[in-house]
């Protein structure tokens, strides 16, 4: 009775979910939908719409040049969009026996349907700006059992603004550094090893660290029974790492360990 339960939860949620929609990215504005984009799947990339945070590196909103057009797409939250989102599921049905949509969906917690998509990622979290009602929804989203990874943002002026926002999302939980024993590191492979991932700056640099952000960091803020809710990769950038899996001048060895990394927290996520 209980699996049939979950299958019948399952079906609803399903059914329940907003369709596939897609907005212009900062890099790719007509990218090639895959001919399979409809199928009902058990797993789908959910990818985390936000407001933007001005002046960070001096930077201003989006380039449309004024007001923040986060609603409509260009702004830092479609950075790698949707190459990278795409290429990661190819990569989970690949590597896995978990069915992956092959086209990502944009979440926005104003709207709130993010229950519905059990694993959120959000990028240059250095440039986030959640409203009040935004962490709130983002907060119970987690304490029911979803799962938040957030990536590609550098040094301590990115990391100040990522966690004014984290705080406001959970004021009284503290972020802790993962230690390699921890089960998401080691739910399909074993990632004892890990390195700096950059992002495709490092083609032309040579570096792998962007700002002062020169030592990697896995972090993480877990529930009250031990499971990981927030999973925070600082100072590196996975989803580079899986946009240009198939970019020849980016090292493979970049995009492999993105590639497993991301694996395993979307497994974790599922399992736990």
């Amino acid at each position: 009775m209980a699996c049939a339960a979950g299958l019948l939860a399952g079906v609803a949620t399903l059914c329940a979910q907003r369709p596939f929609r897609e907005y212009p990215g900062r890099e790719y504005s007509n990218f090639p939908i895959p001919p399979d984009w409809h199928e009902k799947t058990e797993w789908v990339f959910a990818r985390l719409m936000y407001p933007t945070m001005p002046g960070v590196h001096r930077r201003g909103y989006g380039r449309r040049g004024w007001g923040d057009p986060w609603t409509q797409g260009y702004t830092s939250w479609t950075t790698d969009y949707p190459r990278s989102d795409r290429h990661f599921s190819a990569a989970l049905r690949r590597l896995t026996r978990i069915h992956a949509r092959s086209v990502e969906q944009p979440v926005n917690l104003d709207e709130g349907d993010e229950f519905d998509w059990p694993w959120l990622y959000a990028v240059e979290v250095g440039h986030w700006n959640l409203t009040d009602s935004q962490a709130k929804a983002l907060r119970e989203y987690l304490l029911r059992g979803g799962f938040f990874m957030c990536d590609d943002f550098h040094g301590t002026e990115e990391w100040d603004v990522f966690v004014n926002s984290m705080q406001r999302v959970f004021p009284d939980r503290p972020i802790v550094e993962i230690e390699n024993p921890d089960q998401i590191f080691h739910s399909v492979f074993d990632l004892d090893g890990r390195y700096q991932v950059p992002g495709e700056q490092y083609v032309r640099s040579g570096h792998t660290y962007e700002y002062d952000g020169y030592i990697p960091h896995w972090r993480g803020i877990y529930d009250d029974h031990g499971r990981v809710m927030v999973a925070i990769c600082f100072d590196m950038d996975l989803g580079d790492s899986w946009e240009h899996a198939d970019n020849p001048e980016y090292p493979e060895r970049f995009s492999a360990l993105g590639i497993r990394i991301g694996v395993n927290y979307a497994v974790y996520a599922m399992t736990h």
